[in-house]
């Protein structure tokens, strides 16, 4: 099955990307990063007529959509940065040394490489940050990789009129052809997962469809890295101090941040471990008038439906508030009629306790992708380890505590030891709704959060779409010219270990580093 392509029409979007991976990858990262800045100043310049369709497409307001979109821009603006200063290709060059401890050294350089076409699927609740332009796509660009753009279904014009911009914008800006292709349709995307002109995917949705998807990369003849962010229910463990010292603040944080876009965040806190008696009068009367917001989309209103029916159901669980609104959602102005526009949705909140939850973690801790959460109680703080225990993993895990309380210094402590073997954030009296992008961010975690243990968003994210290549006693000639002795890519580098930086007063010619001697007197590494 060939996949659609758009744009350009009339040509194989597989062939494509694989005849630009070259000469992409061959770019220095400078001309990659001047590519990317480009992209997003096409964005930027287009916003309002983005930011009109994706609200016609998702009935998002407009406050949101648009700091979406200077998220997505500033994304790939910083990932152009990390390319100038080129750190990210971690090259390192081993001179040859005859009386290494293990036996006689070759020459050695290393640097990091782009693995080729990358296939993105996009989500459905951020159609620009992890969409078209998104976090993906901005990692596999500045990687030197060409992007196959799987349209998520949720905003289809959207998506196609973000590509035409990022078409225009890499080709004015001097991209090879190719770079970047839009495909459509479930069965497109299957069909591109297991081609062997693709070399890595990145995921963001359920754990079911993302599942099948990462089954699909495993079982090619050629099994390629798949990374998928899936589910995650990002628990929420208050202390006994923490209750007592600022209990109202915590519970009114947590109904705003659960309910903060109907739910549809993949850093909702889904659980909320507070000591019994402190919290269920006050969520009760936070929930009980909120006015509830609509939902993206058909498909997810359906499986947010099923999933909450399935909690609601379950033995252990009392419902404390499970509402919804029949008024009309504040939505932005738009051509589609009112009868097509989603009925908002209340908040739902379910309650339990700690002994049921360990009891059942599969059913009680399972997400619920919506404005719904668990309120689970305990009695003794001890517990709180024990629920951490069985949970599995996590995209983020918060503990809200008092420091100074001698009490909760050691029931502290042994949370976030739990805690950080579960999850890739770990929050001190925040919430965790909203990811900054940033050098130090991790948006992952173990399964079921991702299939990897890489980030999607911030800078780190760049290194699951490069691999490592050692070159062994190759004349400098033949060298790619990040390993070169002149350093003409004026690169970070590690010789023998230690970290040189670029003189930026040399001329590109001038080796900053010491001469790498030659390597024709050294015996080869005898066989370990």
């Amino acid at each position: 099955m060939t996949p659609t392509l758009t744009p350009p029409a009339g040509t194989d979007p597989l062939a494509a990307a694989q005849a630009a991976a070259r000469p992409f990858a061959a770019l220095a990262p400078s001309r990659r990063a001047d590519i990317l800045r480009a992209v997003a100043t096409t964005l930027d310049a287009d916003a309002d007529r983005l930011t009109a369709l994706a609200g016609e497409e998702t009935h998002l307001p407009p406050a949101r959509l648009r700091g979406e979109l200077v998220r997505t821009t500033f994304q790939l603006r910083l990932f152009a940065d990390l390319l100038d200063d080129g750190g990210y290709l971690e090259v390192a060059v081993d001179t040859a040394d005859s009386d290494w401890p293990t036996g006689p050294r070759p020459q050695l350089r290393r640097m990091m490489v782009p693995v080729g076409p990358v296939l993105v699927f996009a989500a459905s609740n951020f159609p620009f940050a992890f969409s078209v332009a998104g976090g993906d796509t901005a990692a596999a660009l500045a990687a030197g990789c060409p992007v196959l753009l799987k349209a998520h279904p949720g905003h289809p014009r959207l998506s196609r009129h973000t590509a035409r911009l990022v078409v225009a914008a890499l080709t004015d800006a001097g991209a090879p052809s190719g770079v970047f292709a839009l495909l459509e349709g479930d069965d497109t995307g299957r069909a591109a997962l297991v081609d062997h002109r693709v070399r890595a995917a990145a995921f963001t949705g359920s754990t079911r469809v993302g599942r099948l998807l990462f089954d699909l990369a495993a079982g090619r003849p050629d099994p390629i890295p798949f990374y998928g962010e899936l589910g995650s229910i990002n628990p929420v463990f208050v202390t006994p101090a923490a209750a007592r010292a600022r209990g109202p603040r915590i519970w009114s944080g947590f109904v705003e941040s659960f309910t903060l876009g109907a739910g549809q965040f993949c850093t909702k806190p889904g659980l909320l471990l507070a000591p019994a008696g402190a919290a269920e009068q006050a969520l009760v009367e936070a929930l009980e008038g909120h006015p509830g917001a609509a939902m993206l989309n058909d498909r997810l209103q359906d499986g947010y439906d099923r999933d909450l029916a399935a909690l609601t159901a379950h033995p252990a669980a009392t419902i404390l508030v499970n509402t919804r609104t029949p008024e009309t959602p504040d939505v932005p102005a738009s051509d589609v009629p009112a009868s097509d526009v989603p009925a908002p949705v209340g908040p739902a909140l379910v309650t339990a306790t700690v002994s049921a939850l360990v009891a059942d973690p599969d059913a009680l801790a399972a997400e619920v992708f919506g404005p719904a959460s668990v309120l689970v109680t305990y009695t003794d703080p001890a517990e709180l380890l024990d629920a951490a225990r069985v949970l599995e993993g996590q995209l983020t895990a918060t503990i809200h505590g008092e420091a100074d309380d001698p009490q909760d210094a050691a029931l502290v402590r042994g949370l976030l030891q739990e805690l950080s073997e579960r999850a890739g954030r770990v929050l001190w009296n925040g919430w965790p709704t909203g990811v900054s992008v940033t050098h130090a961010m991790t948006h992952g975690g173990p399964y079921p959060a991702t299939t990897s243990l890489f980030t999607s968003v911030g800078t780190s994210s760049i290194g699951r779409f490069l691999r490592p290549v050692t070159y062994q006693n190759l004349a400098d000639d033949l060298l790619p010219e990040a390993l070169r002795d002149a350093n003409p890519w004026r690169l970070p580098r590690r010789l023998d270990g230690r970290l040189f930086q670029p003189d930026t007063t040399d001329t590109p010619d001038t080796p900053d580093v010491p001469d790498v001697p030659d390597t024709a007197s050294v015996a080869p590494v005898s066989p370990q």
